[in-house]
């Protein structure tokens, strides 16, 4: 079964494991082809955070997050006149670490020749594929900024000085000529490893260091309303490596929860469940206000810890990251979230509340309301507006195989509104150190070879030892948020898989924005309409400041399940936007 953010992908997964591949070789295929058919949502010049799990093993956080180029300094941005990381622009890219990710779950995991898995991206690249709503506003959007001041995009995306139609055939040449390059890097004399070794050697140290770091150097408009020059090096690249580690996990309900580490905000989903634990079954229904409401000040207090100790802490935990040594796995114990459970009353709260944890100073985050900047062309919250408008960013896709094994990837960043597209790959690179900030003293501040703490955070689920369910979502700041209402309707509620990705939707905006201008709504709450009249007049007397949105607009979870006991298999996607898609057979 294969799931994904999109039909293309969904299909190239499915034909892979048609075919004969396993799990890991269709996610990566998959992958590689959300480049080519969402590439205002990642992109090759971005990052991915992946949980895989081979049948019969448990899961492992792999982790394609580039860090800080060595030249990322806060030293070096207060001399750009900077206050903070610009939104868009490459002094805002990490170290390129999606390609390399996926490599290396295709060299560790797949069984298929790198050159059989990237055929399904080149396709798509030179034949083309029809442009849908979104891509084709995103592009409409951009395009003047393009021609003014961006013009090797403007060579990409614009047509005669135009965005294209919704149903036009979109094409990357340039792009699809990158991989057929890398290909030709792999020796035909070499073992299927050495191969995939040869294309990540070439991208790490070859023609695609070298093409990054002469563009970076070529100064363009950034965010703050002013031309600068990147970071980015070759050696940058070089020193590029992809890390595994195991995942923090949370008991809840019988099940147990697998996400990436505190240099995420994965553990944001163990701790709302970990505090939502503490309340009896009629307070976790995402339907109704008293769900809502439990739901959604569980989740400002689990963020307001994520905004105070998450970060790449470094040398903190020796045992690896999240291992026992950080002492924020206290945030995941059951007297501290039993601590923050009584914290929740029966009216809204409009403060930023972090806990204290021992040993460790919290750091106050700035708190700046919404509404107090002005945002630049391609910044800004990409996913949906603070407002509950759809806009995009990010992808998804999950894989089970008759086997056992399973796949969850959540690509993003170099998207084609972050920076100028590098004219001889046919991409961009990505903005996500506008998720640090230059204070020293921050958990996740700037600083070089260190990563920016990501949104990027897939789930898997296991049971007795085995894994049964992959999941997860486009989304920013609303990606475990969305999770969350999926674990809650399904271990609690009983919903199917497809019935709680259809279900009502809500998310809360009381927490500093990731993305650039890094702003906070004190009591903002962001619903689906299908919730009702009577539920909205109900949050707002206990003191939620309401956003009705769309029906169907938030959120694009997919997932895949793996019954252990009869090896039966699923797989839900989401109807929001109408690209998702499940398959399987």
């Amino acid at each position: 079964m294969s799931a994904s953010t999109h039909w293309s992908a969904t299909a190239a997964a499915q034909s892979v494991l048609e075919r004969g591949g396993n799990a890991f070789d269709a996610a990566v295929a998959a992958a590689f082809v959300l480049h080519a058919v969402e590439p205002h949502l990642n992109g090759p010049g971005g990052d991915m955070v992946a949980l895989v799990a081979p049948a019969g093993r448990a899961p492992t956080v792999v982790d394609g997050q580039g860090p800080a180029p060595a030249g990322a300094t806060i030293e070096r941005m207060r001399a750009e006149g900077l206050e903070e990381v610009p939104g868009s622009g490459a002094l805002a890219a990490a170290v390129p670490g999606a390609v390399l990710a996926l490599l290396h779950v295709l060299r560790d995991h797949g069984t298929w020749d790198v050159a059989d898995v990237l055929a399904y991206a080149v396709d798509q690249l030179e034949t083309g594929h029809a442009a849908g709503p979104q891509l084709c506003g995103v592009v409409a959007a951009m395009a003047d900024h393009f021609i003014e001041h961006w013009p090797t995009s403007a060579a990409i995306w614009l047509r005669e000085g135009r965005a294209p139609a919704v149903g036009q055939v979109v094409t990357n040449p340039a792009y699809a000529a990158t991989l057929r390059r890398l290909l030709r890097a792999a020796p035909d004399a070499a073992t299927r490893e050495e191969r995939i070794d040869a294309v990540a050697g070439e991208w790490r140290t070859g023609f695609v260091a070298a093409a990054v770091a002469a563009a970076v150097q070529r100064p363009h408009r950034h965010s703050s309303g002013r031309d600068h020059r990147g970071l980015l090096t070759a050696e940058d690249l070089a020193d590029a490596r992809v890390a595994t580690e195991e995942p923090l996990v949370l008991d809840f309900r019988g099940t147990r929860v697998h996400k990436a580490g505190f240099w995420t905000q994965g553990p944001v989903l163990l701790q709302a469940l970990a505090i939502l634990d503490h309340f009896p079954d009629d307070h976790l229904d995402p339907s109704t206000a008293l769900g809502i409401h439990t739901v959604a000040e569980a989740l400002k207090l689990a963020m307001a810890d994520r905004d105070t100790y998450y970060g790449d802490a470094g040398p903190v935990h020796p045992e690896g990251a999240g291992g026992s040594s950080d002492p924020r796995r206290a945030l995941l114990s059951r007297e501290y979230a039993a601590a923050r459970a009584a914290q929740i009353g029966a009216t809204a709260s409009c403060e930023h509340r972090p806990g204290d944890l021992p040993g460790l100073t919290p750091w106050r985050v700035p708190l700046v309301l919404e509404g107090g900047a002005a945002a630049g062309a391609g910044t800004g919250e990409p996913t949906v507006a603070r407002d509950g408008s759809t806009r995009g960013d990010t992808c998804h896709v999950d894989v089970v195989d008759r086997h056992g094994n399973l796949a969850s990837l959540t690509p993003s960043g170099g998207w084609l509104q972050s920076s100028p597209a590098v004219p001889e790959l046919g991409f961009c690179l990505g903005t996500r150190l506008q998720m640090t900030w230059l204070d020293p003293d921050s958990p996740s501040a700037l600083r070089p070879g260190r990563r920016p703490r990501t949104t990027l955070s897939p789930t898997m689920l296991s049971r007795g030892g085995l894994t049964t369910a992959a999941l997860g979502t486009p989304g920013g700041d609303q990606q475990d948020q969305w999770q969350l209402l999926y674990l809650l309707r399904t271990l609690v509620g009983g919903y199917t898989p497809q019935q709680a990705v259809d279900a009502p939707a809500f998310h809360t905006t009381a927490l500093v924005s990731s993305f650039w201008p890094r702003e906070l709504s004190a009591a903002g709450l962001v619903v689906e309409d299908r919730v009702g009249p009577e539920v909205v007049a109900e949050l707002e007397r206990r003191g939620h400041d309401v956003t009705v949105a769309d029906g169907w607009s938030l959120g694009r979870l997919s997932a895949v399940v793996r019954d252990p006991a009869t090896g039966r298999l699923g797989a839900a996607a989401n109807a929001r936007g109408a690209q998702g898609y499940a398959a399987g057979r």
